[in-house]
């Protein structure tokens, strides 16, 4: 007799569903959402595994006027101070990941209608990362310094349930590594400890759907690109 598991009527299709249909969203309504409706995303994003059972993510979130704070604070801040990351970014993009990023931003400046060569307009969409894209809430996800990088890697599951989770409650949100390349901001900003290090910020809410920067859909690379099989 087989032992193998039976997967419930409809677990996989709910799945595929969430996956396939979530977005980065790029611009938001005003309007706040329930603090009930942001704590089931937050219960549904504790299910997260992670090493040793750490679950090492702390998340800090902002609503009503404390967003716009910090969001005006940190557009301030920006103008006079480089960006130090706790995590190092990419030094570089080459080969397919530099063509996937490409595509990305194209897609993205077509929607908006700014062209290739438009400085301008260039910077003017860089800084609607550092405005939340109008969104009511942020979230700052932090680790344990001395975790490393896999205290980052479980915050990186964590990250992926909190999108899912608000992609179920009928919420969008867009997870933003600009932010958390301002993290000594954060930490002051938000009275975190130093201890603790930034891995990534998420503007959400509710999104403008009407809006030209959520026209647009990345694109995946089918799995044989990502999979090598070995059976002998």
């Amino acid at each position: 007799m087989s032992t193998a598991t039976v997967t419930p009527p409809g677990l996989h299709e709910a799945l595929h569903r969430l996956l396939a249909e979530r977005w980065t969203c790029r611009q938001f309504l005003p309007e706040q959402v329930p603090r009930n409706t942001i704590e089931q995303v937050l219960a549904l994003a504790q299910r997260t595994p992670s090493w040793c059972n750490t679950q090492p993510w702390h998340v800090t979130i902002t609503e009503g006027a404390a967003t716009d704070r910090m969001r005006t604070q940190l557009l301030e801040h920006l103008q006079d101070n480089p960006g130090r990351p706790d995590f190092p970014f990419p030094t570089q993009y080459t080969g397919v990941y530099q063509e996937r990023r490409r595509e990305c931003g194209k897609q993205l400046y077509t929607s908006l209608g700014i062209e290739r060569g438009d400085h301008e307009g260039t910077v003017r969409q860089m800084l609607r990362n550092f405005e939340l894209f109008d969104a009511p809430h942020v979230a700052i996800i932090t680790t344990e310094a001395d975790l490393g990088v896999y205290g980052a890697i479980d915050c990186g599951l964590y990250l992926n349930s909190f999108l899912l989770a608000a992609q179920s409650l009928g919420l969008a949100a867009a997870p933003q590594a600009a932010l958390a390349g301002y993290s000594g901001f954060l930490r002051d900003h938000f009275g975190l400890p130093e201890s603790r290090r930034v891995v990534v910020g998420v503007s959400f809410g509710y999104p403008d759907t009407a809006h030209p920067a959520n026209g647009f859909r990345t694109t995946r690379a089918n799995t044989g690109t990502a999979v090598t099989w070995h059976s002998t």
